[in-house]
């Protein structure tokens, strides 16, 4: 597919977002909010999700970021990067899994990287990078990996935001609590269940998905280089 017919499939009155980890939680959140604000999305996941008109689906797999380049050939500019794909292992110390590690490395930090490193110097002026982090990379017990991994993610977000703000480009990352989606189910955090934050009940992916809509609409153009807690007052 040539660059021109992919921009073709867009219609130009809309601007155009990427959005990974489309296919549940708070990634397909996102893309569901921002269809209905009247974005075209490509999703990137590996596995295809039903979001109706507006929506294209590219299968990307985030734990070989060098495959990145040829999933995004073709694509057309875009005016929002969403980077929603993560997952979570847990382990106390002396327990640490160096593939976890680098695992979860690979999707949060080293995808974010390749994604913001291909589409970015093509994003039209004025455009939106979004990460989601998580409450946890402050520090939580038995998640060290995890929150090393989600850290990362906010020195990217402030040091992209400094390099882009004469482009008007605004960078901003979102840090979820215990958030309602599958990822709580997953075996490999089983050694952390969850813990309801002070506010009795998880965090609502639509409501993160309220704020990223916001951040990444017209009057997100003043905020960069920050990094939003939404956690149901886990924090307090």
């Amino acid at each position: 597919m040539t660059e021109t017919t992919a921009a073709a499939e867009l219609t130009t009155a809309a601007p155009h977002a990427v959005v990974t980890g489309c296919s549940s939680g708070i990634g397909k959140a996102i893309a569901v909010r921002l269809l209905a604000d009247g974005w075209h999305v490509t999703g990137l996941s590996r596995s295809e999700p039903a979001l109706g008109p507006g929506f294209q689906w590219r299968q990307a797999d985030l734990s070989d970021p060098a495959s990145l380049a040829e999933c995004l050939d073709g694509l057309a500019p875009v005016n929002a990067l969403v980077h929603a794909a993560g997952f979570q292992r847990t382990a106390v110390l002396g327990e640490l899994d160096p593939e976890a590690l680098a695992g979860m490395f690979t999707v949060h930090v080293a995808a974010a990287s390749s994604l913001a490193n291909a589409l970015v110097p093509r994003m039209p002026d004025g455009g939106r990078v979004l990460l989601v982090g998580s409450r946890t990379s402050t520090g939580s017990p038995g998640k060290s990996q995890y929150a090393a991994t989600k850290a990362a993610l906010l020195g990217l977000g402030r040091t992209w935001a400094q390099e882009l703000a004469p482009r008007g480009i605004t960078v901003n990352v979102l840090s979820p609590g215990p958030t309602d989606t599958p990822m709580l189910a997953d075996p490999g955090r089983s050694g952390t269940p969850p813990i309801l934050p002070a506010l009795g009940r998880l965090v609502d992916p639509e409501d993160v998905a309220a704020l990223a809509g916001f951040l990444l609409g017209r009057h997100g153009k003043s905020i960069t280089g920050q990094n939003y807690v939404i956690c149901g007052g886990a924090s307090l």
